[in-house]
């Protein structure tokens, strides 16, 4: 797939889960870059914002579970198949206060291959994969991690 047609994917994909998931809308996600290994979501601080004026814990988590989600989802877009999709274990690190504007990193966790992934998939109908997660922070420190085994499922 060339990186204009996983770019288009990629936005229709951000699209709908705004649509369908209203936290999704509500913390104004949207998309800033994805190639075929990762992707990354952004949010503004203005909407996550808690009390002490930094971004409150549980949109930075929602934001990672979204991010790590999407990037399963747009694979198995990208290979055409129809799954539900759903977070099945999560643990998230919260490192280090985010005070502006901020985004999440997806990608296969360092044990997690796709070739394996899809190959059980194929074979049982479900699967199962770890995302690894970061919302970035100062000095090349993340300010929150969330690692995350996700279930596919196929759909009929």
């Amino acid at each position: 797939m060339s990186t204009p047609e996983l770019s288009t994917m990629a936005h229709d994909l951000i699209q709908f889960v705004r649509r369908e998931i209203p936290l999704a809308l509500s913390m104004d996600l949207q998309l800033h870059a994805c190639d075929e290994t990762h992707i990354t979501l952004v949010a503004p601080l203005a909407p996550n914002v808690n009390d002490k004026g930094c971004a409150f814990g549980g949109s930075l988590v929602s934001l990672m579970t979204l991010t790590g989600w999407s990037l399963v989802e747009l694979a198995l877009r990208r290979r055409g198949m129809d799954c539900d999709v759903f977070v099945a274990e999560s643990t998230a690190r919260y490192l280090a206060p985010v005070w502006g504007d901020f985004h999440s990193e997806a990608q296969l966790a360092a044990s997690a291959s796709w070739a394996t992934f899809f190959t059980t998939l194929d074979a049982r109908g479900r699967a199962r994969i770890g995302v690894s997660c970061m919302i970035p922070g100062t000095d090349d420190k993340p300010a929150a991690t969330l690692s995350a085994r996700f279930v596919a499922k196929r759909r009929g």
